[in-house]
């Protein structure tokens, strides 16, 4: 059975019957987690285990696990710090700050691995302007370069612990004010704009070797009409021919109040599929995800199955021989530095 184009999440701790049901249907691809559905490391990794034991390939599992305020698992996990901290350190000294990014970086996605995740969705590629409260310091900072570079060297650190990386929301969510959960964002910069700043961390990125990407729920009117997510401009003759992008594009939530605008979920997921995106999430609406696993069910596109493939995590370490590494020891004194003093004034 190959991958679906469906991300959808479930209710628990545990599988339930139907949960069962619906990740076996032919369009299901890919399992979201999120805090409802952690209690325990051990926990956690018997969940995915389960999930993964349903078919061949496995389903994706992923997580939001920025770090800062955008963290699922946390008890048991080292509380990370968000991407602000880092561009803060980057200000006093852009070596060090780089080196210890992609520390945390590979701690991170160890500690995840370690359970059975295959990926998180992260890092945010948005510019920290100041005007979404959405983004905020979930961004590196305001520099398109440095945002890049930054989000670099937390790549490098994912990738040597067998994660690959998603960055997001392209083609950028920090010039909005509006928070795409709840309400339509609209940019109104000229495009130029767009691309000459906030698309420079997506580009660089994409040179890098960045393995997926996700659009923003937002409306660049001067460029295109439509959402990003449901837009051949952005995700076909920006981001695959101007771009060169080679790598998987997954659709934001289908859920959310600026996703509306597309008509049910069926047609919204129907709408990213066309405009590029290689997999749909349907997020804490079982009857919608039920709708879209319908509606996809003769859904065939090889291409994004190439893609998806390379999204399952690779050599993790078990939790015990995790502990023990010096890189893990390492990376949790740099935490602690940042618990101590979380205002960023460190003695580097």
């Amino acid at each position: 059975m190959s991958h679906g184009p469906l991300m959808l999440d479930i209710k628990g701790t545990v599988l339930t019957r139907e949960e069962r049901e619906m990740l076996a249907h032919p369009a299901a691809g890919g399992v979201i987690l999120f805090s409802r559905n952690y209690a325990s490391p051990e926990q956690v990794a018997a969940l995915i285990a389960d999930i993964h034991a349903l078919r061949t390939p496995p389903l994706l599992i992923a997580v939001d696990q920025e770090g800062g305020r955008v963290q699922r698992f946390r008890e048991g996990f080292t509380r990370l710090p968000p991407a602000a901290w880092f561009g803060e350190l980057n200000r006093t000294n852009t070596k060090k700050a780089q080196s210890i990014i992609q520390r945390i970086g590979w701690l991170m996605a160890a500690e995840l691995r370690a359970v059975g995740v295959d990926f998180s969705f992260a890092p945010v590629l948005d510019l920290g302007l100041g005007l979404s409260s959405v983004i905020g310091d979930r961004a590196f900072g305001a520099e398109p370069v440095v945002v890049a570079e930054l989000a670099h060297a937390w790549m490098m650190g994912v990738h040597e612990a067998g994660m690959a990386a998603v960055g997001k929301h392209f083609p950028g969510h920090g010039g909005v004010t509006e928070d795409s959960h709840c309400e339509l964002p609209v940019d109104r910069r000229p495009t130029g704009h767009l691309l000459m700043e906030d698309l420079v961390p997506f580009q660089r990125m994409i040179d890098y070797g960045l393995e997926a990407i996700m659009p923003a729920h937002v409306i660049y009117e001067q460029a295109d009409r439509e959402l990003a997510g449901f837009s051949r401009y952005w995700l076909q003759d920006v981001l695959r021919n101007q771009l060169g992008f080679q790598g998987v594009i997954f659709s934001d939530d289908l859920t959310m109040a600026a996703a509306e605008q597309a008509g049910g979920y069926a047609e919204r997921a129907r709408a990213a599929l066309a405009a590029g995106c290689d997999m749909v999430l349907v997020c804490n609406n079982p009857a919608g995800a039920a709708e879209v696993l319908a509606a996809l069910a003769d859904h065939s596109d090889p291409a994004a199955q190439m893609r998806l493939v390379r999204m399952h995590g690779r050599k993790a370490l078990a939790r015990e021989a995790l502990h023990l590494d010096p890189r893990w020891s390492e990376a949790l004194e740099i935490v602690a530095r940042y618990e101590e003093n979380p205002s960023l004034d460190l003695d580097l």
